[in-house]
């Protein structure tokens, strides 16, 4: 069944956006981590998505295969999921606080390369991706039960 199929995409998609969800509320937390288990400051974490199926075809493919006469169906299933959750490489913010003990002989702390600002805004896009793959699976929920309904 086709709508099998469209829930396991979009519950892939809750499960990755979920993962990310959690990995910018750790970059929030730790915006001012200046010493860690590795002996710097913390380093921004981002959560990289790919495709579930790495032999899926490309979107043109897919297109090409709807507009011709042959079938698509035995195209894989979609789906989303997290490739991996890398650190940001980029610099740290030195600070002047010669009174905090992380501080170099200078007196500038590394602080952690986490901006609040950009973290709030992926953090929104993170919490409406999510939302619109609940309405989405909610969706195929409620057009199978009523298809359901019409066999009886």
């Amino acid at each position: 069944m086709a709508f099998l199929s469209s829930l396991n995409i979009n519950g892939s998609a809750l499960t990755a956006e979920r993962l990310r969800m959690d990995v910018i509320s750790d970059n929030i937390a730790n915006a001012t981590t200046t010493r860690t288990e590795k002996g710097g400051p913390y380093r921004r974490k981002v959560v990289v998505f790919q495709s579930a199926n790495q032999s899926q075809p490309s979107f043109r493919h897919i297109v090409e295969k709807k507009m011709s006469t042959q079938s698509a169906n035995n195209l894989q299933n979609g789906g989303v999921k997290v490739a991996q959750v890398a650190e940001d490489p980029s610099d740290f913010t030195p600070v002047y606080d010669p009174t905090n003990p992380d501080a170099n002989d200078q007196g500038y702390v590394m602080m952690p390369n986490v901006d609040p600002v950009k973290e709030t805004l992926d953090l929104m896009s993170a919490t409406r991706s999510y939302d619109m793959n609940l309405t989405a699976f909610n969706a195929i929920k409620q057009m199978a039960s009523k298809t359901l309904e019409m066999g009886r």
